[in-house]
Formats: C-alpha cells, structure tokens, sequence
C-alpha cells in the first residue's frame, strides 16, 4: 500500500497481512528435507574469496554454536526463504546477529548505539532481520549455560521491543521518526543497577577507541614516519602491485564522496597499505587498511576497504537496485543508521571487483556478549530489538508493520519458538561443518569445505 493512504488504511493493510501469514505461524522452521546442505552452502560461498584464509574462516565458525551462526548468514537466507512471509518489506540489515550492534560515534561525536555490519543490507520481509536477531539470542545464551527457558525469554524480549517501538514509532511523524536515535547517555537507565558499572566501562573503552589511539596500537615509526605493524595472518604486507592498485582505487573512492567530505579527504595522504582479515563470515574476502596522516604524523586517519559482493538475501529477495555491490552497502548504511560514517564510500578495484570504505576505528565498541548473565542479555536484546524496530520504521511501512504486529505477545511468542528451534539447527548445522573439516580423505570442493581451503 502506498505511503500516501491515511494512517488507518496503512494499519489495515498491515492487519490484512495476517492472513498471508498469521503470526503465529512465524515459529516454523524449514524440515532437513527443504534445506540445502548448509555446508555445501558455504563452500559455494568461499568461491572467489582468497583461498589461503578460507582454512582460517572455517576454523573460527567450527569455535562453537554462536561463531558458525554469525558466519551462516547465507544458510540462514536459504533457510527463511523456505517459509511464508508477511509481504511487509523494509531495508533489511541482512545480518542482523547479536554482534551486529554496537557503538559508534556520530559526525557530531555524539557516542550512539546501533546497527553496525550492512555487507548484506538489501530490502526484504521485516521478519527476517527479527527472526536473525532473536535466534542469535538463543544460541548465544546456550552458549553462556543458560538453560532453554531463559533463552526463550531473551529471544522473545527482542521481538516484543521490537514490535513496542514499532508501534511508538508509528504514531510519530516523519521527521521524528528519521531523527530517532539510542544515544549511549539513554542506554545507562535502561540498564539493571547492578550492571551499570560494567556497561559504563564498555562505552568509556569506546570513546578511545579513535584513530589516535591505533596509530600508538597498529603502526611503528620507521624512518620518521609511521608504518603499519604487521601480524600476520590477522594483518599483512601487500605486495608492490597491491599497493599502487589501493593508490588508484583512492581516486574512485573519493567521487562517491560529497563535495565537502572531499575537500576534507584531500587534506590527509595515504602513508600506508596494509591487508587485513575481519569477522568470521567475511574472512576471505579482500580487505585492507589504509594509514593516512594530515596536519602531521600524529593527525592519522585509518580507513578500512572491504570487498564487496552479492547480498547473501539477493537468490530469495530479488537483485539489488544497485549495480555497484559496494554502493549497495553504502546506500544501505546511510539508509538504516541513524548516522551515518563521514567516510562512508565505494570504488571499483582490479578485475572489476566492487569495494567500499570506511574509517577503521571511530570510538567503535562491541558488548561481550559471552559474559553476559541471564538478565543481562535480557535486556541487551531488548535494547537490539528497540534499536532493529528504528531502523525499519525509517525506511518500511511503519504502520502498517505496527498493524500487523498488534498490540499483544503472539508474534513475540512465535519469534522465541523459531528462535529455539533454530538454535537446534544451527548445532546440528555446527556439527556437520566440524565433522567436514575432519573428513578423510579431503572433500571436494564441490560437496564441502576442507581444512586446506579448497572450498
């Protein structure tokens, strides 16, 4: 239904939804027999990337239940497409895990929690981000001991404040809604007393995490310039060719820039290139660190290039509308956070790769989530549900959404049962990735992944 039907139209629309899928019916999660085998998924998904970090990427998902989901982002995508939806679509964040959220910092310096990973971002049923975030939430809690009645109860806190900050929002306007914002300084009430002091120290550690305090952490003075320390595999030399195509690349980066951002950008020079290896999913792909220095050596900026390819929604929600997969991310970024990095842009790199950027460290924090109690990852979900509920509402029906939710817990209560039996799936899917990569002789690279990186 269009944006412009009044208020009420949209909430019947949204009411109307029910039928296509009733939300208790969001509990469903797909039979063995109508999902592809989740390791051939990822094997498919190490084509192209570099092999000599495929062994590292399967080794941080065989970790354990929570590592193998943040990294099965494309089996999960293959999995919530087998099921109805609710025909509501927004700008998904696509990979919307637990770890997915933490602390930045805004243009103004303002200290702000939110979404923070949009390699897959693309536009698709509002469920699917929901469904993503609350199973994470129940294999996280397995993880941390605790039993399946508090992972239930976590998992369904996400998908309630979700659904009650939808419903807020959608009696907001406009304006309102795209200035709505979780500024760190709103986080703290939210927060149980007696883990106040904890969260406190988090967003302190946060606000030094600047380029600054990297330049002293991640460089060495060589010369009377500063250089990158190298440990590899984590962080590497790149040969001479690597170099000067990070130089060329530059240019291309800075027209996908506003003319102001610029005029700022041209005021640092690249010093430095570095390869570097991210996350867990992402290991594999292509991704450097590039040191810039301004007014002088101790004025440094670090900007990340990462790779950029296909969404992992893309085979079940449709094709981008962006040719450029790094524009994508980018167009998904500014769209979703409530603000977005200053430096924030895409370029294409050799053999026609798609890449974008973005400063390295900008007082950026993650929660340690494996520390959290019963309690406290209560109430961390309920924060990421409130603050998934904000980015949709920005760029979805909010209304209509709102609408089909209601007012009462069934569709929070559907969401922690799939969450539950999702968690199981994600064990089994965990065990049959170990089990591949202590097969012998070596798999093909065509059934399953292999500890030497063929897959």
């Amino acid at each position: 239904m269009a944006l412009s039907a009044s208020p009420d139209d949209r909430a019947r629309h949204g009411r109307a939804q029910r039928k296509r899928l009733p939300r208790s019916a969001h509990d469903r999660v797909p039979g063995a027999d109508a999902r592809p085998d989740p390791v051939a998924v990822l094997a498919e998904q190490g084509t192209g990337r570099l092999p000599d970090l495929l062994p590292l990427r399967y080794a941080r998902m065989a970790a354990g239940p929570f590592p193998f989901l943040r990294g099965a982002a494309a089996v999960m995508a293959a999995d919530l497409a087998t099921t109805a939806d609710s025909g509501l679509r927004v700008q998904l964040c696509g990979d919307a895990h637990l770890l997915n959220f933490g602390l930045y910092a805004s243009p103004e310096r303002a200290l702000l929690f939110d979404l923070n990973d949009f390699d897959e971002t693309l536009p698709g049923p509002f469920e699917w981000d929901v469904k993503r975030l609350a199973a994470s939430v129940a294999v996280a809690a397995r993880a941390n001991g605790h039993d399946d009645t508090a992972a239930a109860s976590a998992a369904e806190a996400s998908a309630a404040a979700y659904r009650r900050n939808i419903r807020r929002l959608a009696g907001l306007g406009e304006l309102a809604v795209w200035y709505e914002r979780v500024d760190t300084a709103q986080v703290l009430p939210l927060v149980r007393r007696r883990h106040r002091e904890r969260v406190a120290a988090g967003l302190e550690r946060a606000r030094r995490r600047t380029s600054l305090q990297a330049l002293d952490k991640l460089t060495d003075v060589v010369e009377g310039r500063p250089r990158i320390r190298y440990e590899p595999p984590l962080l590497e030399s790149v040969d001479d060719l690597d170099a000067a195509t990070v130089r060329s690349v530059f240019a291309d980066y800075r027209e996908s820039l506003p003319e102001e951002r610029r005029l700022l950008l041209d005021r640092f020079e690249v010093v430095d290139v570095a390869r570097k290896v991210v996350g867990v999913g992402s290991v594999g792909t292509r991704c450097f660190v590039v040191l810039l220095t301004g007014r002088d050596s101790r004025d440094p900026l670090f900007l990340q290039i990462k790779e950029a390819g296909p969404s992992v929604l893309e085979p079940h929600a449709g094709a981008s509308a962006h040719r450029h997969a790094g524009h994508r991310v980018v167009a998904g970024q500014r769209l979703i956070q409530a603000a977005a990095d200053i430096f924030l842009g895409w370029a294409t790199g050799p053999g026609g790769r798609h890449f974008y950027w973005r400063q390295l460290r900008d007082m950026k924090g993650a929660a340690d989530v494996a520390g959290m109690d019963p309690l406290m990852l209560h109430e961390y979900a309920s924060l990421c549900g409130r603050t998934l509920a904000r980015a949709h509402a920005r760029t979805g029906d909010r209304i209509a959404i709102a609408g089909y939710l209601g007012t009462g817990d069934v569709f929070d209560r559907a969401v922690a049962r799939f969450a539950l039996a999702y968690a199981d799936l994600t064990l089994a899917d965990h065990a049959a990735l170990t089990a591949a990569l202590t097969d012998t002789p070596t798999p093909s690279h065509a059934a399953r992944p292999s500890p030497k990186g063929s897959g």
